[in-house]
């Protein structure tokens, strides 16, 4: 067994130079990657369309069936879904139905999450609504069946440009591989920015369960301005419209609990959403709650298909930032979805391709009136328990939503505006579980927590876009923090084992005599180098800095001493050149008789 050599950098590099034809062999992987050939064209194909790799193998036997009974759930709870969301993207509510249907139908097509529900989600819509609403605040354009696209409301055309631009960054973004952007919001500021979402989104909502009108706000602190006014018109609350907002809250809250509780016994949920949409339409048809009791409703849902027609440019530059921000947080919501279903079910989903097929799913949407989509958890646990095993679902809940436009839009036009508003607060509960992140994040991780309560505290305060970049540039931070601040540790073998751990944590181990084993829990760099020097000084037992003086002192002796020997054998060899070249002297003989 031959011993190891210890090589410095120079030394390394004589004994294995690095290679000197990097640029030919980048050429050639270029002109391989430029090449067209039919291998690469159908590679090429299949990447950007996976749905032509899957469906002609698609298992009918196995996964047909639950994926018809998971789409036919699905569509149902997004029919209420969409109808009230839309109310939250401060639009009328048929355009929550276009918005389920023709993104959904894209991203079924160029998705590879098999689990996920895209469609209209509570976080994006609300964040579109505080720029429709800030840009158009008085919008009061209503749709019926006649309408040409030039009738089209001032908001439901901000909603299209916003949509348009947030397709088109996801797009390009996913095409130049930028999917690892979602590695920069951490899981404590996704949470944490939800979290205070919902809040913003809750308080929307009061206006519709107490039946006020309230003015709406975009600006920093406008939550506590909203909720100031809120308060401030409890006394004209309209009673019809509590009563029927908190009864829905109560039942729908009732039935899902009962859902979660015997899941194992029945195969389809409740459709809680859906029937608490038809009694109430019912009981307000009958009673006439609108004119009678005063209570807002829905209004005229135009029933049909629209014609695609093009965003208006002229308000791009009105809501660039804007959809900049949706753009990375609708993304970011789904694809953290669909890694944990891709987990769980034993595949794999592409970060880019997701990006890109998102992207496309708003800008094509973006044409037909709708607003911009996401991926909502409670939908995509409803599709995964129920049987859900490929994109076919999202095709079938489609087919569910464009019956909905095409017959049954006109028999909703008498649904309350407050059971839409408890349709969304109730199908919040599971982001305020977030909350117990707090208790939990104290616990393991004192950092995250900051980033969870600072993003919290900013969305609050400052509304959803600035917050968001407050938190983004909070997290970058203390990213920079951790690796200013590493944890330093000298390891010791556990007995026994080849495990090692802090000796400084762990009693059991030992500290291998003659070797010191030293982790840094980052990566070295310039900016810590510093540190990280001074660490492994302090933890050698050793002082290093005395050591390395002698070691110099040394070493400028040895030098010394070798300059006076190169001396003295230089000046002997110059002796010996200059005796060589001198003529040698004659020399007598006597000879003696």
């Amino acid at each position: 067994m031959t011993a190891s050599l210890v090589l410095s950098e120079a030394e390394l590099e004589n004994v294995a130079p690095k290679s000197t034809d990097r640029g030919p062999r980048l050429l050639t992987r270029m002109r391989r990657r430029l090449r067209c050939s039919g291998p690469i064209a159908k590679s090429f194909l299949l990447k950007f369309i996976p749905i032509l790799s899957w469906l002609p193998h698609y298992p009918f036997k196995e996964w047909l069936l639950g994926d018809v009974i998971s789409g036919l759930s699905v569509g149902i709870i997004q029919l209420p879904q969409g109808l009230a969301y839309a109310l939250l993207a401060g639009v009328p509510p048929v355009f929550g139905l276009y918005s389920s249907f023709y993104p959904v139908i894209i991203y079924s097509i160029f998705g590879t999450s098999r689990h996920i529900s895209p469609g209209t989600f509570a976080v994006i819509s609300v964040m579109v609504g505080s720029v429709t609403e800030s840009l158009v605040p008085n919008d009061t354009v209503v749709l019926t069946g006649n309408d040409s696209v030039t009738d089209v409301g001032d908001r439901v055309a901000v909603a299209a440009a916003l949509t348009f631009l947030v397709g088109l960054f996801q797009i390009v973004l996913g095409l130049v591989q930028f999917g690892f952007v979602v590695t920069y919001l951490s899981e404590p500021l996704i949470r944490g920015y939800t979290t205070a979402a919902a809040i913003h989104v809750t308080v929307s909502q009061l206006k519709s369960i107490l039946g006020v009108s309230v003015m709406q706000r975009s600006n920093a602190l406008s939550l506590i301005y909203t909720v100031i006014e809120v308060c401030s018109k409890i006394p004209e609350t309209n009673p019809a419209s509590l009563i029927t907002g908190l009864i829905a809250i109560f039942v729908m809250f009732a039935v899902k609990y009962l859902n979660v509780k015997y899941n194992s016994k029945i195969r389809m949920p409740i459709p809680i959403e859906l029937l608490t949409l038809i009694v109430a339409t019912g009981i307000s048809y009958g009673v006439n709650l609108n004119k009678t009791y005063g209570v807002d409703i829905v209004g005229v849902i135009p029933v049909g298909m629209k014609a695609p027609v093009l965003p208006r440019t002229e308000l791009f530059a009105k809501v660039v930032g804007n959809a900049f921000a949706i753009a990375v947080v609708a993304y970011a919501f789904t694809i953290s979805l669909a890694k944990m279903f891709a987990v769980k079910h034993g595949y794999v989903v592409d970060n880019n391709q997701e990006l890109f097929a998102l992207g496309l799913s708003n800008f094509v949407g973006s044409f037909f009136h709708c607003f911009t989509i996401g991926t909502a958890m409670s939908r995509s646990l409803v599709q995964e328990s129920t049987g859900g095993n490929s994109q076919v679902a999202g095709v079938v809940s489609c087919l569910v939503i464009l019956v909905i436009i095409l017959k049954a839009g006109q028999l909703f036009e008498t649904l309350p505006k407050a059971i839409l508003a408890a349709v969304v607060i109730v199908n919040l509960k599971g982001i305020y579980k977030q909350f117990l992140d707090i208790p939990a994040l104290w616990r393991t991780n004192r950092i995250d927590l900051l980033v969870w309560l600072v993003t919290f505290v900013s969305t609050i305060l400052l509304n959803l876009d600035i917050g968001l970049g407050v938190s983004v540039a909070f997290s970058l931070l203390t990213v920079i923090f951790r690796t200013q601040l590493p944890h330093y540790s000298v390891l010791g073998q556990i007995s026994n084992t080849d495990i090692y751990r802090d000796v400084s944590k762990y009693t059991q181990a030992k500290e291998i005599p003659g070797i010191k084993i030293f982790r840094s829990s980052c990566t070295l760099y310039f900016a810590n180098a510093d540190l990280y020097a001074d660490a492994v000084k302090k933890m050698s037992g050793l002082d290093v800095d005395k050591l390395i003086a002698m070691k110099k002192k040394a070493v400028k002796k040895q030098k010394r001493m070798q300059e006076k020997n190169e001396k003295k054998a230089a000046k002997e060899t110059q002796l010996k050149h200059r005796g060589a070249g001198k003529p040698e002297k004659a020399s007598l003989s006597f000879i003696y008789p």
